[in-house]
């Protein structure tokens, strides 16, 4: 019995002792072993792997794409225009021994990583105008800000304060908003109104010049089509005339008598053509003589 017993503690310390010998690496994972704090060595394939029990411990880092968004910064255009630029960046943790070494820790790191992405920002960003970030080559200027970010989180010469890097790759930045300062926006608002505004007045103002110009032309054609259609009613109008006094001037040559009787007809049906008509007038007016004539010949 005391055998089997000293079998059973000698069994239990040594499935202790694996159990520390032993541990895994997931394939979205990436392993640091550290002896007594300092780094060893680092496991990068997944898979069961050993370690020194109860004086080495593992420190787990991501190996898939992290993300990282940025505090928003205020920064300066080439034209002076102020800007709130919110930027997010995509990295992955390439040397877990150099991330170890240069920030100890993601939270460190990240905060180092926001003082690289404004300095990065205004250095591109302070070389063009407004009116290049909200353009086409917006994505150009991604690119030169994921470059310039990448080559200090590297520690690439040149770039001072961060020699070795943070072993990081940084794999995309991205600006996700780009908006005036609340005072800026208020003022470009009210210019851009008032831009508006005298374009629109410039455009009714000619609207009104071109219509004036169309009614002017208007009036002008039908004041000749006028004078032209009076021109021709008085010409026909006389030439009319002219041949009724033709017409007129034969028949009283034929016949001065019936002409004569026929205008003096023509005189009495205009004259007494309404029922309440008077005519107050001496009997021997010449107007009545055919009147005189037609009473006479009755009375005999």
């Amino acid at each position: 019995m005391k055998t089997l017993g000293t079998a059973l503690i000698i069994g239990a310390v040594g499935l202790f002792v694996l159990t520390n010998s032993i541990f895994t690496v997931d394939q979205t994972e990436q392993a640091l072993v550290l002896q007594f704090g300092k780094p060893e060595r680092v496991e990068q394939e997944p898979g069961l792997k050993f370690k020194l029990p109860f004086i080495q411990n593992v420190e787990y880092y991501d190996k898939r794409l992290l993300d990282f968004e940025a505090e928003t910064k205020e920064v300066i255009a080439s034209d002076q225009k102020r800007l709130r630029v919110s930027t997010f960046v995509r990295y992955r943790i390439a040397d877990p021994l150099r991330f170890k070494q240069s920030v100890a820790d993601e939270r460190t790191m990240r905060s180092r990583l926001n003082s690289i992405v404004e300095s990065s920002l205004r250095q591109a960003l302070g070389n063009v105008t407004l009116a290049t970030i909200i353009s086409e080559k917006r994505a150009e200027l991604m690119q030169q800000i994921r470059d310039l970010v990448n080559a200090q989180a590297q520690g690439i010469k040149g770039h001072k304060g961060n020699e070795g890097g943070f072993g990081i790759d940084i794999v995309d930045v991205r600006i996700k908003r780009a908006d005036l300062p609340p005072a800026n926006s208020e003022g470009i608002y009210k210019r851009m109104q008032t831009e508006r505004n005298r374009a629109a007045n410039q455009y009714r103002a000619q609207g009104a010049e071109d219509a004036q110009k169309i009614r002017s032309q208007a009036d002008k054609e039908r004041t000749i089509l006028l004078a032209e259609a009076h021109k021709k009613a008085e010409i026909l109008r006389g030439e009319g005339d002219g041949e009724a006094t033709h017409i007129f001037a034969e028949s009283f040559g034929q016949d001065p008598d019936f002409f004569q009787f026929y205008r003096t007809m023509q005189a009495y049906r205009k004259s007494l053509s309404s029922k309440d008509t008077t005519l107050v007038m001496s009997p021997d007016n010449d107007f009545l003589r055919y009147m005189e004539k037609g009473a006479a010949t009755n009375a005999r």
